[in-house]
């Protein structure tokens, strides 16, 4: 028997939502973009409207292990290779690769979620202060998209709202 999950993510009240069946059963903490809401390509903010996952990455490294491009560097982040590189946008342990929905708002053109490549994904936990601080994409701590992306597949929808 499939479940069948939505991913519901405020970004007022900085948190996500598992819904299974309509009901709530897991949530989550997490950091939107510093920039605010909009679809616009280059603006820094995060998406609103209708999602999906298109893509999981990072099935089976380690905690903390450092992804650019989608792909693992060798590295696992540590507080000394953070205070080695303070201005790098740390992603973390998992990718879920978005892509939206709604042609026009989220999808193709100037506003396509997937090409503006934003993700859920793990940060330094540290970074994680209940405010929006990321460049875009949905950040969380690392032992929760571990275990948020556990429980869902590509194809699961994601609703992001103010």
């Amino acid at each position: 028997m499939t479940i069948n999950f939505t991913l519901d993510i405020s970004i007022a009240n900085q948190q996500l939502q598992v819904l299974q069946h309509d009901q709530v059963s897991s949530h989550y903490s997490v950091s939107t973009a510093k920039n605010g809401v909009g679809e616009r390509r280059g603006s820094g903010c995060t998406p609103r409207g209708w999602h999906v996952i298109r893509a999981k990455i990072g099935e089976g490294l380690p905690l903390y292990a450092v992804l650019v491009g989608r792909r693992f560097t060798g590295e696992i982040y540590s507080p000394a290779l953070a205070s080695a590189q303070p201005e790098r946008d740390w992603i973390l342990t998992r990718i879920l690769w978005l892509g939206g929905l709604e042609p026009g708002k989220n999808r193709y053109g100037e506003v396509d979620t997937t090409w503006r490549y934003i993700y859920i994904h793990g940060c330094p936990d540290e970074l994680m202060t209940g405010n929006p601080d990321s460049h875009g994409c949905i950040r969380m701590r690392n032992a929760d998209v571990l275990d948020l992306f556990a429980h869902v597949s590509v194809g699961t929808k994601v609703f992001i709202h103010d």
